[in-house]
């Protein structure tokens, strides 16, 4: 703490803020920052306005202090203080304040490289990497943390998180292969450092690489493989999340049966757990599952489950798929307007989200527009749905939408399209399974 002689002893925020201020010469327009006016800065200095969280952030930066310093005096050297509002700026990104962050982390990034604190480079990398990715710059992200792991030991039982995201940010900018080569390396360090649960999560990563690529044997081959060593550890999580993708996996190859079965076991464990969070995301997959068997009334019984337990935490990522599964809901059991008002509900919520989203979206509306005999619309967003599930490897989903509008166009008694399309369902059809699962089945 400072002394009772320091400048900042017995000041209070505003008599602080003005001092920092004028001591390197700004004038409080020269300090305003977004979301921080002058007249605002006016108001704290005259002690008629309390800071946010966000301000004391955001003038301690342009300040070159921390804002632990702004708020409450107390000195802390150079390299403690980077660490302080490195904290700040780490929490900012997982409370999803995007607003001037960018900026914030790349100051960090340069401050800490210049002053050889590579544990705050590689932590102020890491955080701007999840920035990107939650504004899809995939290609950037995966490019921050590979510095992020640059030169350092190859250690993925204790960084998880940065390979996991390392090994998401190459899929979704278009290297899977690189991929599928970390996460199996990872698989096999773990393994030989006796490490099942670390190894059991990066095998789940494997796993849906793979069986997004198509590769859908070896996908599974690698989740029995990671189960056999779960098994043996007595970790209900870990089991979770294999029978998990096991149910994913079989779901991806129209094995509903067998998904089904694999998703219950998931409900089961979490249901001996207070996990509501995954425990609602297990009844979305369910949903995704009965429906696909066109059980509308389990499914509903299992969105409801997801509501409930979601509550007021429900993401945008869930309100658009429980969105999207109660619009196919209301199409298959023939309320057409309820299923097109819900469509444009999911097609909308699914601008911010992947193409594959939005895929999912375009074929639910389209089913609920053939029901109002909005045939013209309906054919429009078939095909525009189509295409984005065929063109991101989605070719189940892509032959399911192609089967419902082969179905429209023959009811609209054009023979000769509906077979076209059909054609194309079945080509699609062949390349959800791969000759090498066919085999093996």
């Amino acid at each position: 703490m400072l002394s009772d002689s320091s400048p900042a002893a017995g000041e209070t925020i505003g008599e602080r803020l003005k001092r920092l201020r004028q001591e390197r010469g700004l004038s409080q327009r020269e300090l305003a920052a977004p979301g921080v006016s002058y007249a605002y800065i006016s108001r704290i200095e005259a002690g008629s306005r309390q800071p946010s969280v966000k301000a004391l952030r955001r003038l301690a930066a342009k300040l070159n202090v921390s804002a632990d310093y702004l708020e409450t005096g107390s000195h802390v050297d150079p390299r403690a203080a980077r660490e302080l509002r490195l904290a700040d700026l780490e929490l900012a990104v997982r409370l999803g304040e995007a607003d001037d962050l960018e900026g914030s982390l790349e100051e960090a990034i340069a401050e800490s490289v210049a002053d050889g604190d590579h544990t705050s480079a590689s932590r102020a990398r890491f955080a701007l990497a999840l920035l990107l990715q939650n504004q899809r710059q995939y290609a950037r992200s995966a490019a921050l943390l590979e510095a992020a792991v640059e030169n350092e030991p190859f250690d993925p039982t204790g960084r998880i998180d940065l390979y996991a995201n390392l090994g998401r940010a190459y899929t979704e900018a278009g290297r899977a292969q690189e991929a599928v080569a970390l996460f199996e390396r990872c698989v096999e360090e773990c393994s030989a450092r006796g490490d099942a649960t670390a190894e059991a999560r990066y095998a789940t990563l494997l796993s849906y690489v793979l069986s997004d690529m198509g590769d859908l044997a070896r996908a599974e081959d690698v989740l029995r493989q990671a189960l056999k060593r779960v098994n043996n550890t007595g970790d209900p999580y870990m089991r979770v999340r294999l029978y998990w993708s096991m149910a994913r996996l079989a779901h991806t190859e129209g094995r509903e049966t067998i998904a089904l079965s694999n998703v219950r076991k998931a409900i089961a464990l979490l249901q001996a757990t207070e996990d509501t969070l995954n425990l609602a995301r297990a009844h979305i997959l369910a949903a995704y599952i009965t429906l696909s068997r066109e059980d509308c009334d389990a499914a509903t019984t299992h969105l409801d489950e997801a509501e409930l337990l979601l509550g007021a935490n429900l993401t945008p990522q869930e309100h658009l798929e429980i969105t999207t599964q109660r619009a196919r809901v209301a199409a298959l059991r023939g309320q057409a307007a309820e299923a097109v008002a819900l469509g444009r509900k999911a097609v909308e919520l699914a601008k911010e989200h992947s193409p594959v989203d939005r895929g999912l979206a375009l074929a639910a509306l389209a089913d609920g527009l053939t029901l109002t005999g909005d045939l013209a619309d309906a054919r429009v967003t078939y095909a525009e749905a189509v295409d984005l599930l065929e063109e991101h490897g989605r070719w189940r989903h892509a032959a399911t939408a192609c089967r419902a509008w082969a179905r429209m166009l023959r009811e609209a008694g054009e023979e000769s399209a509906a077979l076209d399309v059909l054609e194309r369902a079945t080509e699609l059809g062949m390349r959800a399974v791969p000759d090498s699962a066919r085999a093996e089945r």
